[in-house]
């Protein structure tokens, strides 16, 4: 573990080094709610619809915020892959899972970080404080991690050019359209919701909404789909990483 924690240190002092990637990852969510908020507030009166309530809203968007940190992760990974760095790395004793650590440890309090801004701006936005807020909070470390297992496997397999688009377009877009952040999956219905169902995002919005409200019972249920599937495209990514270490 010391030795991944080594690695980490050195990744951290590199995540520093690009502080303006950093803070637009950190402070996007902040400004899409922002947005969204405004967009709500111009509905008129008289329409008498709300079409982003905060406490749906802001569990959502503390979700999709985090699917920068898979295209942060990806672009770390990938780039040293691309540089003799990694193959001086391969020299050292660290095994694949120990450096999957090394990588993760420092993306988890930026994941932290940005779910806290984002929660810290709805409570301007009339967003009511109670110690369920916090529950919220928790419940996005498992998501996070399940974004950086996304970004580890995509850095691993792609370059750096490549991870740009999967993580940064493709991965996006999937996490927008089918989470239920923008809108209630139920009422497209049909093969949509349930494809959406299958995936993890659904899942995430849905546990961080549950402990907002305080339905505990309704947040487990949840988080397992979200945790399965970090655990294994984690244990994949470990496995291709072993591969490539061997070729390389």
């Amino acid at each position: 573990m010391s030795r991944s924690l080594v690695f980490a240190l050195r990744n951290t002092k590199e995540i520093m080094r690009d502080i303006l990637t950093l803070v637009f990852g950190v402070l996007f969510p902040l400004v899409l709610l922002i947005l969204l908020s405004a967009i709500d507030r111009s509905i008129p009166p008289q329409a008498q619809m709300t079409l982003f309530e905060i406490n749906n809203l802001t569990p959502g968007v503390s979700v999709f915020g985090l699917s920068f940190i898979s295209l942060f992760t990806a672009t770390i990974v990938s780039k040293d892959r691309c540089t003799s760095f990694i193959l001086r790395l391969f020299t050292s004793p660290l095994k694949p899972s120990q450096y999957l650590i090394g990588y993760t440890l420092p993306l988890i309090p930026v994941s932290l970080l940005q779910t806290v801004i984002c929660y810290l701006a709805a409570f301007a936005l009339s967003l009511k404080f109670s110690l369920n807020v916090l529950l919220a909070v928790a419940v996005n470390i498992p998501v996070a991690l399940l974004f950086i297992s996304i970004g580890l496997l995509c850095g691993t397999v792609f370059n750096d050019k490549i991870v740009g688009g999967v993580c940064g377009a493709l991965l996006t877009n999937l996490s927008a359209w089918l989470s239920g952040t923008w809108f209630d999956l139920s009422l497209v219905g049909g093969t949509f919701e349930k494809i959406a169902n299958l995936f993890p995002f659904v899942h995430a919005v849905n546990a961080g909404r549950f402990a907002l409200s305080g339905e505990y019972l309704s947040i487990v249920p949840e988080l397992l789909w979200v945790a399965g599937y970090a655990l294994v495209i984690g244990a994949v990514a470990v496995i291709i990483f072993n591969i490539k270490m061997k070729q390389d």
